[in-house]
């Protein structure tokens, strides 16, 4: 059995086992449960009632939250010429096309977060989806990531945007902030992140939707969540 850290088993030992707490309730946890010296993000997990085997039921997009997520995002721009311009004028931290295509492959340069492409670009960067794909940075047009209005992508991604995705037991994670963040602002990005799959809900789905909801800090414990959202 893996030994836990003393600050893991003190941050577990204030958390009742099989215990679902309210929304308010577990914010709180959470912050008193944090047991990184650096600023730690905050994630929500969520188990859905889907089948993964089903093209419809593969839920894969993106929300805005409303309070950010505490991270500075570097955001690369793979367009020309007016789209280059305008990713520029927004404040991409880089903007290329074949320069910085080639900058990938050959220097295996990944100093960037998040990449943002105009449609005409995707058939140049499919030659190297072998090496974005398994990192998460392909662009993907469910994500608003292949688009042809830059500037509006740039801003949502600078402002706070998360993208999720469920895996192939019915599972989507995404980060709500920072262990730094008030139980307020926190409260408001959980509320956001969790309507935002509620208004994905597949129409085939049959039964309970949400299956069940925790949060957690980087490396503390799972606190269980009562489903009070879709009620």
């Amino acid at each position: 059995m893996k030994k836990r850290s003393k600050k893991y088993t003190e941050a577990i030992s204030k958390i009742e086992k099989n215990k679902v707490y309210t929304k308010e309730e577990a914010v709180k946890l959470v912050k008193e449960t944090s047991i990184t010296k650096f600023d730690a993000s905050v994630e929500v997990a969520m188990k859905l009632n889907l089948d993964t085997k089903k093209a419809d039921q593969q839920l894969r997009g993106a929300i805005v939250l409303p309070k950010g997520t505490g991270k500075t995002v570097r955001v690369l721009v793979i367009a020309k010429g007016e789209q280059a311009e305008k990713a520029k004028a927004a404040g991409a931290d880089y903007v290329g096309d074949m320069d910085m295509i080639q900058k990938i492959e050959k220097e295996n340069w990944f100093e960037f977060d998040t990449m943002i492409a105009t449609p005409d670009m995707m058939p140049l960067l499919g030659k190297i989806g072998r090496v974005l794909g398994p990192r998460g940075l392909m662009p993907n047009p469910k994500t608003g990531t292949v688009t042809t209005d830059v500037l509006k992508a740039i801003n949502e991604v600078k402002a706070g945007r998360v993208e999720y995705r469920t895996d192939s037991y019915g599972n989507i994670h995404g980060i709500i902030g920072k262990v730094s963040f008030s139980a307020e602002d926190l409260l408001v990005n959980l509320d956001a992140f969790v309507s935002a799959i509620l208004k994905v809900k597949p129409s085939t789905v049959k039964g309970d939707y949400i299956k069940n909801i925790a949060i957690s800090s980087t490396m503390g414990p799972g606190i269980k969540v009562e489903n009070s959202f879709d009620k």
